[in-house]
C-alpha cells in the first residue's frame, strides 16, 4: 500500500526476507533481542516522542520543502531483524537525484570511490543540501524513524540500519545484527559515529546484541542527546 501527497511519499507493506533467520537454529518471530519488554518500551517512547515533537517535525518539514526541490521524506531500503527489508524513513537531506550525482562523482574521483568502498560514506558528500547538513549534524533527519519504531521495523536502541550490500561486510557477525531490530540510536552513535573504523562499528553492533539489557538501553538513550548536540563524527 502506498500513500502519496505533495512533497512526500510513503510505501508500506514491503517485507521481503533476504537473509537467513536470525541466529542459527532460532525462531525469527521469538528470538529478537529484548523480546516483549523492549518492544513495549519502544512503542511507549516512540508514541510519546512523536506527540511531543510535532512542532519540531513540522518546522523541519517546512525547511526541507522550502530550501530544495524534492520530497520532504526519503525512504531507503534497509535490512531489519531476520533479514526483512523495510523502508527506513528520514527527512530528505540530499539533492533529489542523489544516486545519479553519487555515481558520477565516484566515477570521476578514485579517492572518493576508495573511501566509499571502505566506509559506505563520504566525509565531503556533495549530495547533501545546506539544511541537510544541519539536520545530519544533530541527527534531526532521523526523527521520522519513530514511525518505523511504531511499525515494529526498528527499535529506539539497536544496531545500525544497513543496506543489503553493506551487510556482507559484517562477515560471520551478520547473524548478530539480524538478531535485533535496527536502532535510531545505538552504541555506534554514542561512541563517535563516523570517527570510528568500520571494524569498530561491526564490533559495537555485536557487543550490543550479546550484552543487551534494559539498563544498557537506558544508558545509551541518556548518552544520545549530548552525543547528538556535540555533532561529533557527523557527516
Amino acid at each position: 500500500m502506498s500513500v502519496e501527497g505533495k512533497g512526500l511519499a510513503f510505501e508500506f507493506g514491503e517485507e521481503v526476507s533476504i537473509a537467513p533467520p536470525l541466529v542459527q537454529g532460532a525462531d525469527a518471530r521469538t528470538s529478537i533481542v529484548g523480546g516483549v519488554v523492549k518492544r513495549a518500551a519502544d512503542i511507549a517512547i516512540a508514541a510519546i516522542g512523536l506527540l511531543m515533537l510535532v512542532p519540531l517535525l513540522l518546522l523541519i518539514a517546512l525547511a526541507v520543502r522550502a530550501t530544495s526541490r524534492g520530497p520532504v521524506f526519503f525512504g531507503h531500503r534497509r535490512i531489519g531483524a531476520g533479514g526483512k527489508v523495510f523502508r527506513c524513513w528520514k527527512f530528505r537531506s540530499m539533492v533529489e537525484n542523489g544516486e545519479a550525482v553519487l555515481t558520477r562523482y565516484l566515477a570521476e574521483n578514485p579517492k572518493a570511490q576508495a573511501e566509499w568502498d571502505e566506509t559506505r560514506k563520504l566525509k565531503d558528500d556533495i549530495r547533501i543540501t545546506l539544511i541537510g547538513r544541519i539536520l545530519r549534524d544533530y541527527s534531526l533527519d532521523e526523527l521520522p524513524q519513530l514511525v518505523n519504531v511504531l511499525r515494529g521495523e526498528m527499535s529506539i536502541v539497536g544496531p545500525r540500519p544497513v543496506v543489503a550490500d553493506e551487510l556482507g561486510l559484517y562477515g560471520s557477525d551478520a547473524r548478530f545484527y539480524l538478531a535485533a531490530r535496527p536502532g535510531i540510536t545505538g552504541l555506534w552513535q554514542v561512541s563517535g559515529r563516523n570517527d570510528v573504523s568500520y571494524e569498530t562499528r561491526v564490533a559495537l553492533d555485536k557487543a550490543y546484541v550479546l550484552g543487551w539489557s534494559v539498563r544498557g538501553d537506558l544508558g545509551i538513550i541518556l548518552r544520545t542527546i549530548p552525543a547528538a548536540l556535540s555533532a561529533r563524527g557527523a557527516y
